[in-house]
C-alpha cells in the first residue's frame, strides 16, 4: 500500500519542470485556433484562459504576490483579463518561466503551496483532454502527482480511500486514515482517479467507486 508520510520538498518542482518539458513544446506546435477551444473541465474558459490562469498563478508564487482573495475565482478572472492583449505565445512564454522558477519557491514554503503544482499538472491534463492528446491526467508525471495527491488528501483530513489502480502496481491510500469512517474503495485507472479528485468529467470511464460519492472527493470544488 503506497502512502506519502513525509514531504519531499523537491517533488512539486519535479512535477512542474517535468510538465514544462512535455507541455511547452506541444503548446508551441499548435495553431492559434486551438487555443480558442472551450474546455470541458473549466466551463466558460478556453484553452488560452486555462493557460493564462496557470501562468499567472505561478508568477504570483515566483513573485510572492498574495493579496487578499488571491486564487479566488474573481482573482483568477482578473489575471486572465490582464493578459487579454497578449499573444498566445506570450502566455506560453510566461507559463514556461513560471514552471521553471516556481519549484524552489514552493519547496521553501513548507507545504502550503504544494497544491499549486498539483493544480498546474491537472490543468495540463485539461488542455490535453481538449486537444485529444494522449496522457491527459497521466504521463510521466503521474507517480509524483499521485504521491502529492495522497499527502494533500491526508493533510486535509479528506475522506479515507483505498485505490486499486489498473495501471499502477501498488494500491494507493488516500485521505485521513483516522477520519472516523470506513475507507471508501476505488477500482480503475489512475487518470480516472485524478479526474475524480479534481472534479473533472468521468463520463465513459470504466471504474468502481464504493463508500463515497464522487462529489466528496473533489479537492478543488
Amino acid at each position: 500500500m503506497t502512502t506519502a508520510e513525509v514531504r519531499d520538498p523537491e517533488l512539486p518542482g519535479r512535477i512542474l519542470t517535468g510538465e514544462r518539458d512535455a507541455l511547452i513544446p506541444l503548446l508551441r506546435s499548435r495553431p492559434d485556433a486551438d487555443f480558442a477551444l472551450p474546455t470541458a473541465a473549466c466551463p466558460g474558459w478556453t484553452v488560452r484562459d486555462v493557460l493564462a490562469h496557470c501562468s499567472s498563478a505561478l508568477m504570483r508564487v515566483v513573485e510572492s504576490r498574495y493579496e487578499k482573495g488571491v486564487f479566488s475565482p474573481e482573482c483568477n478572472d482578473r489575471d486572465i483579463a490582464e493578459r487579454a492583449e497578449w499573444t498566445n505565445q506570450q502566455v506560453v512564454d510566461e507559463l514556461e518561466r513560471g514552471m521553471t522558477e516556481a519549484g524552489p519557491v514552493i519547496a521553501k514554503a513548507g507545504g502550503v503551496l504544494d497544491m499549486v503544482a498539483l493544480g498546474e499538472w491537472v490543468h495540463a491534463g485539461d488542455v490535453r483532454d481538449v486537444w485529444g492528446e494522449p496522457g491527459a491526467y497521466a504521463g510521466a508525471g503521474l507517480p509524483d502527482a499521485l504521491t502529492l495527491l495522497a499527502r494533500v488528501t491526508r493533510e486535509k483530513a479528506h475522506v479515507p480511500l483505498h485505490a486499486d489502480l489498473d495501471d499502477v502496481d501498488e494500491p494507493l491510500r488516500l485521505g485521513d486514515p483516522v477520519a472516523g469512517r470506513t475507507p471508501a474503495r476505488f477500482i480503475g485507472g489512475a487518470a480516472t482517479l485524478v479526474r475524480l479528485y479534481s472534479g473533472r468529467p468521468v463520463e465513459g470511464a470504466d471504474f468502481e467507486l464504493a463508500g463515497v460519492e464522487a462529489e466528496e472527493l473533489n479537492l478543488f470544488g
